[in-house]
């Protein structure tokens, strides 16, 4: 057997752009050696800037023009890390992030785009939506969108800042889209009226003359209000002020002006230009620190200047690959020498185009070439479709493989990665609770606290394997997951110990990965008033990771499962299916919307549920995590006469499920889970219902399932809703008594 390459060297990708995105699929055909990537994006998926007007039109779906980055990334044996950079510290080599830990880096590569350059006049931040970054503008997109489907009747007028290639061609495909909504639904399209601003006196500044007139003809035409010469000096709800003293009601204003870049580059300490961008040389490599690398928008190339276009971003892809390959590698550097002109195939709102290729004097539209753009734009999108499986190198081990690792008691964690994370951790998240008398402050062989003599403590363990390419968001998980024992009996958390299993990697890896997994898990045992005091690491194949957590609570108020009396209701506080969404992820099949819905769910805690189920009086409760709704429902229903009878149609479930159901896809414990169908009285009824799977679906940091009073049940309901619990539901009430020798006994849960 293989003993796994250890991680050596650390390459971070901040920005999930084209040139990333094609880096990302190069490493995933041929991955690196001895190499963790680390990829930092703002969001899980990242537009393909070619397909947004199409899609902005109604010609694509959201899934066409964007790249699916988590499964770009499990191709590429990467994390992802969705988040957002805020700045570096250069000293230390590290990114440091809105929502994580500082993300150190051996290698650095930036490709975070541009974001439209605002004025700093009155009201535009406040009044006016910028078309980057593009997932604000398509928020606010499909607004309108909603807005005029649900009262088509009503006037709109939309206003567009900005006349060069960008907004020229979104104000056409604004008009398109809209003007289909209207003649649906049987309006005049007098109904929308849009307005296109710009300072100069012809629109498509950069193009050619030819081009420059059609697309001002064209505009005309259809009636496009194109106001020319005009400054915007102020931008106020609804209304928009010129410097010549224009003044036009907009109820939506878009604004699409030439390129700026962020502030963090300069502030951070890298060579930029006057305007903020990343200076780079022709290798790609920042002008002054050699081990960063930057492409697309934010790079500004010194030797051969070229303007803000995807286009180049997407060719930067390939040797932006190659050179960090090489520079990790210790080889040297290939020379990247861009085109000196570009094919611009322009979309006109009307599945038309118009090709401006230099100073040719081309500038007729037509579909042949909106045609030819749609080829190739799918073509490039369905390179990130089909790729490679991650998988397990089976070559057989030579004289030159890393040695075999060891196990027992060799494969712990070094006292020297312990110290260093230990010391970090408690400067981040400093000791808060009394009566943890020792700690992680301490040297001794095991954690020792005060337990009141009013009081008991209740003890739970829970440990898997990372279903994340994140960990400090996975230690978060966990945490979450391991305290709704606790929650579940009516405890309070008090302490926990942590069991971790860490890729084979050096010294300074294992630090950075064990940093992040403790960060994540003390974050959330700070929230719940819990400390860590301890625990245990060692080396593996995979990461993974798990808790004992400790809680206390009056013995006399213990929430035990085998509660649940007559007439009482069954809330549960949150959605199932994340063993389905997930075994689709490892299938690539899962949409990465679902992903986000089921990890936003995975990291509410259960504690504030527990009280309120509490304070409304309830007598059973248990988290649905492993064996699945029916399975820990059964577990409540042992040795009772009650029975219970479930509806289905009011179970919460996660989106996607449905889909995933019907695709015949499964958690591997499914088939385990399965045999609790024995509980359910009318399973052969039930068994043909599309969503039956979904009550064996083994849950991962689930919802509690707690009996309350049917009288209080509308108003602690109502407040789990209002506590963040949207989609809690009563989902069903125990209904009889039965006598100990009746089938419904054996077989206590009736599906609705």
């Amino acid at each position: 057997m293989k003993s796994p390459e250890p991680i050596v060297q650390e390459l971070v990708l901040i920005g999930g752009g084209h040139s990333h995105a094609i880096a990302l699929r190069n490493f995933a055909m041929q991955p690196l050696p001895n190499v963790r990537i680390t990829l930092i994006s703002e969001q899980s998926n990242t537009p393909y800037s070619g397909m947004l007007p199409g899609h902005v039109a109604g010609h694509y779906t959201y899934e066409d023009c964007h790249i699916d980055l988590r499964r770009l990334a499990t191709a590429a044996q990467a994390q992802l890390y969705v988040d957002r950079a805020t700045g570096l510290d250069l000293d230390r080599n590290q990114v440091r992030c809105a929502g994580h830990p500082p993300v150190r880096f051996d290698v650095l590569s930036i490709d975070i785009g541009s974001t439209p350059e605002l004025p700093e006049i009155p009201g535009v931040l406040d009044y006016s939506v910028p078309v980057k970054p593009w997932r604000f503008f398509l928020q606010q997109w499909q607004q309108v969108i909603e807005r005029v489907t649900q009262h088509p009747e009503q006037p709109i007028r939309i206003g567009v800042v900005g006349g060069g290639a960008g907004g020229v061609e979104l104000v056409l495909t604004i008009q398109h889209k809209l003007q289909q909504i209207l003649q649906m639904a049987g309006q005049p399209l007098s109904n929308l009226t849009l307005h296109l601003f710009h300072r100069g006196a012809r629109v498509m500044t950069g193009h050619n003359a030819r081009i420059r007139d059609r697309f001002q003809q064209i505009l005309t035409e259809k009636e496009i209000n194109l106001h020319l010469k005009e400054t915007v000096l102020q931008v106020q709800k609804g209304n928009i002020l010129c410097e010549s003293g224009l003044q036009v009601e907009c109820d939506t204003i878009f604004w699409v002006t030439r390129a700026s870049a962020p502030l963090w580059p300069h502030q951070s300490g890298l060579a930029t230009d006057k305007r903020g961008f990343i200076q780079v040389g022709p290798t790609l490599q920042s002008l002054s620190h050699s081990h960063i690398f930057a492409a697309g928008d934010i790079a500004a190339m010194v030797a051969s200047p070229r303007p803000k276009a995807g286009v180049f971003a997407v060719r930067q892809g390939k040797p932006l690959a190659e050179n960090l390959r090489r520079f990790l590698q210790g080889e040297s550097l290939q020379t990247y020498h861009p085109q000196s002109k570009f094919l611009s195939l322009i979309s006109t709102g009307d599945r038309k185009a118009i090709m401006s290729w230099g100073g040719l004097p081309l500038g007729n539209e037509s579909a042949w070439l909106w045609r030819w753009k749609d080829a190739i734009d799918r073509k490039f999108m369905d390179q990130f479709r089909k790729l490679p499986m991650m998988g397990v190198d089976s070559e057989p081990l030579s004289d030159a493989s890393p040695p075999m690792q060891c196990a027992g008691c060799g494969s712990k964690v070094g006292s020297s990665v312990l110290d260093q994370t230990l010391s970090r951790l408690r400067q981040a998240y400093p000791p808060r609770r009394q009566d943890i008398l020792v700690g992680l402050g301490g040297v001794d062989d095991a954690a020792v606290v005060d337990v009141p003599n009013h009081q008991v403590m209740v003890h739970t363990l829970d440990y898997f394997r990372s279903l994340i390419n994140d960990p400090f968001i996975f230690g978060q998980i966990a945490a979450h997951h391991s305290l709704s024992d606790l929650f579940a009996m009516g405890a309070t958390p008090q302490s926990a110990l942590a069991m971790a299993t860490l890729p084979y990697g050096t010294d300074q890896v294992l630090t950075e990965t064990l940093y992040h997994l403790l960060a994540g898990a003390t974050k959330v045992l700070q929230q719940a008033g819990a400390e860590l005091v301890g625990g245990h690491t060692t080396e593996g194949a995979e990461l993974a990771f798990g808790l004992a957590c400790n809680g206390l609570v009056d013995r006399d108020r213990i929430l035990l499962k085998q509660g649940i009396q007559p007439d009482q209701a069954l809330i549960l506080t949150k959605p199932l299916g994340t063993g389905v969404i997930f075994a689709a992820a490892m299938r690539q099949q899962a949409r990465n919307v679902w992903i986000d819905a089921a990890l936003q769910s995975m990291l509410q805690s259960n504690q504030a549920a527990a009280q309120c189920f509490l304070a409304h009086q309830a007598t059973a409760c248990t988290d649905i995590t492993g064996f699945g709704l029916v399975g820990h429902l059964s577990e409540m229903l042992r040795s009772s006469p009650i029975q219970v009878q479930l509806d289905l149609a009011t179970v919460p479930i996660m989106a996607g499920v449905p889909e995933l159901l019907s695709q015949n896809i499964h958690s591997s414990l499914y088939p385990q889970n399965l045999k609790a169908e024995n509980w359910v009285v009318n399973s052969s009824q039930v068994q043909a219902h599309p969503l039956w799977p979904l009550l064996f679906d083994p849950q991962t940091s689930g919802g509690l399932l707690s009996a309350v009073p049917r009288e209080r049940s509308a108003k602690c309901l109502e407040e789990l809703k209002n506590m963040g619990y949207k989609q809690s539901s009563i989902i069903g009430h125990a209904i009889s008594h039965h006598p100990q020798t009746s089938k419904a006994q054996q077989q206590p849960i009736v599906i609705a």
